[in-house]
C-alpha cells in the first residue's frame, strides 16, 4: 500500500501551494511521532510524510491510506483533511494526543483511531485493513516495551530538513511520573515513565551529527537512568538541548554529568511565580522561592534556560504580566514560552473547569495556549488576552532580545548565546508576523476593556466565543 502520514498545521502557519515556508525553523524539530509510525510499518508498504508546516498537502495524492497525528488545537484541520480523503474513498486513521483523550469524538471523523501508543496497534491495523476487517478503535493491550521501540525513519524528511532546527530528535524515555493537572502528557501516559535501554539510545545517537535534541518530556524522570545515559554519552562529545524539571539544580552530580554529556540548554516549566497558583496545578514541587537559586545554578554550569510560563491561573491578577516580566528579567531567563491557561480535554484541569462551567470556548483551534478559552478568576477574559500578548511582545522587544543574547553569551557560553539569539529572534519574528502587541492591564486607568486589533492576523482581535 501507499501510505501518507500527515501532520496538520494551524491556518496561520500552514504552507499552501506557492506560499513560502515561514522563517521559524528554530521552533520546528523532527516530527518524531510520524517517523516512529513509519518505522513500525512493514517494508512492503511505501510511506511518505507531509508536515503542513513546511510543505503543502496534496489532496489529490494517489494513496491507499492516510494517517493523521494531532493535538487538540489541530483537531479541526485534521477533521477537514479526513473528510476530504474519505470522500475520495481513501481510508483515514487518526492518532495522537487528541484522538487518545477524546476517542469518541475523533472516531466520528475517521475510519479508525489508534488510541495510545502506536506500537502493538499500528501493525495490526495495517493487517486488518488488508484483510478487509478494519476496526473502529485500536488500543495496544499494554504499554510498549521500550526495548522494542525502533529507530525513527529520519530519511523521510531529507527533502525538507532545511526547514527544521534539527531532524535529529531523539527520545530516551516516554512519559513523566508527575501528575500536573493541566498536562496532557500525564493523562496520555497515566503519569508513568519508561526508558529505553541506554545502549539502544547510544546506538541511535552514534551516527547522528554533533548537534541533536532530546524530546523527552522530562529527561531526568529516572535519575539513575539519566546519570547512566549521560556518562555513556559524554565520550561522543555531542551538543544537545532537552526538557526537564527544575530540580536538576538540586543534584550537582547529575547537573555536571548533563553538561559533560553535552547539554547546553534546558526547557523548564516554572509555570508561575506564585506558590498558591502552583498548588492549583498540583505542581507544588517547583517551589517558587527557590527559582532564583536553581536557575542561577543551572546557568553557572553552562546550560541556558528557556522557561515555560502560564498566565491566567486563579491567583493571577491584572498585575501578573508586569510582575512576571520583571521576574523573568531578574532571573536571567534566556528565552520564554508563554502559555495562556488552557484546560486540554482529557486532563483533570478540563474536568475541573467544565464542572465549574468556566469553559467559554470549545472551538478546538483556540486551544493553542495563545487564546483565552476560560473565564479567569482574577481578571476579565479580555484583560487576560491583552496582558498575555503584551507580556510576549515586551519580552521579545528587540533591545531586550539583544541584551539577553549578549548576557547569555558571556554568562553561559558562546554556543548558548548564539543559539538563544536565533531562538529569541524567531519568537520575535512570530510576534511581528502575527501582529501581537497587547496592552498591560495594570497600567490602565479607566475605561471598558476590549481586544485591540481589527484583522484576522491579529491574535488580540480574536474574541472569546
Amino acid at each position: 500500500m501507499k501510505i501518507l502520514l500527515v501532520l496538520p498545521a494551524a491556518e496561520h502557519l500552514r504552507v499552501a501551494a506557492g506560499r513560502k515556508v515561514p522563517r521559524r525553523a528554530m521552533l520546528r524539530f523532527s516530527v518524531l511521532p510520524l517517523l516512529a509510525v513509519a518505522a513500525l510499518t512493514p517494508d512492503e508498504h511505501e510511506v511518505t510524510i507531509c508536515d503542513e508546516n513546511v510543505q503543502p498537502l496534496d489532496l489529490a495524492a494517489p494513496v491507499d491510506l492516510i494517517a493523521i497525528t494531532f493535538m487538540t488545537a489541530l483537531a479541526p484541520r485534521a477533521y477537514e483533511i479526513a473528510a476530504h480523503f474519505r470522500a475520495r474513498g481513501v481510508p483515514v486513521v487518526g492518532g495522537g494526543y487528541h484522538p487518545t483523550l477524546c476517542t469518541q469524538e475523533a472516531s466520528e471523523h475517521f475510519d479508525a483511531i489508534v488510541a495510545g501508543e502506536a506500537e502493538g496497534a499500528w501493525p495490526q491495523l495495517l493487517l486488518d485493513l488488508q484483510q478487509g476487517r478494519l476496526q473502529r478503535v485500536y488500543r495496544a493491550a499494554c504499554l510498549a516495551d521500550p526495548a522494542t521501540i525502533p529507530i525513527p525513519r529520519r530519511e523521510l524528511l531529507a527533502n525538507v530538513r532545511r526547514h527544521y532546527v534539527t531532524i535529529n530528535a531523539v527520545q530516551a524515555g516516554r512519559g513523566c511520573p508527575h501528575r500536573c493537572k493541566y498536562c496532557s502528557i500525564a493523562a496520555f501516559f497515566h503519569s508513568s515513565y519508561r526508558a529505553r535501554p541506554s545502549a539502544h539510545v547510544l546506538d541511535e545517537l552514534t551516527p547522528l551529527p554533533r548537534h541533536f535534541m532530546f524530546v523527552d518530556d522530562n529527561i531526568i524522570a529516572d535519575r539513575a537512568y539519566a546519570a547512566e545515559l549521560f556518562r555513556a554519552l559524554a565520550p561522543q562529545k555531542k551538543r544537545w538541548v532537552a526538557q526537564c524539571a527544575i530540580d536538576i539544580a538540586d543534584d550537582p552530580e547529575l547537573l555536571d554529568l548533563a553538561y559533560q554529556a553535552g547539554c547546553r540548554g534546558l526547557f523548564i516549566g516554572i509555570e508561575t511565580v506564585s506558590e498558591a497558583a502552583l498548588s492549583q496545578l498540583d505542581k507544588s514541587f517547583n517551589a517558587p522561592q527557590s527559582y532564583a537559586r536553581r536557575i542561577a545554578t543551572i546557568r553557572r554550569r553552562g546550560i541556558a534556560v528557556q522557561a515555560g510560563i502560564i498566565v491566567g491561573l486563579d491567583h493571577d491578577r491584572p498585575d501578573v504580566f508586569e510582575r512576571t516580566l520583571r521576574y523573568l528579567q531578574a532571573l536571567h531567563i534566556d528565552a520564554l514560552q508563554l502559555n495562556i491557561l488552557t484546560p486540554l480535554p482529557g486532563t483533570p484541569l478540563f474536568e475541573q473547569f467544565r464542572q465549574s462551567q468556566r469553559i467559554t470556548d470549545l472551538h478546538w483551534a483556540h486551544y493553542d495556549f495563545r487564546h483565552v478559552v476560560i473565564e479567569p478568576a482574577g481578571m476579565s477574559a479580555p484583560q487576560l488576552q491583552e496582558g498575555a500578548d503584551w507580556l510576549y511582545a515586551q519580552y521579545y522587544r528587540l533591545d531586550r532580545v539583544l541584551h539577553r543574547a549578549a548576557r547569555t553569551f558571556w554568562e553561559v557560553g558562546p554556543l548558548a548565546g548564539l543559539v538563544l539569539l536565533r531562538l529569541n529572534l524567531t519568537y520575535r519574528y512570530d510576534n511581528l508576523r502575527e501582529r501581537i502587541r497587547g496592552r498591560n492591564p495594570a497600567a490602565a486607568r479607566t475605561g471598558t476593556w476590549h481586544l485591540s486589533g481589527t484583522g484576522k492576523a491579529t491574535r488580540s482581535a480574536h474574541t472569546v466565543e
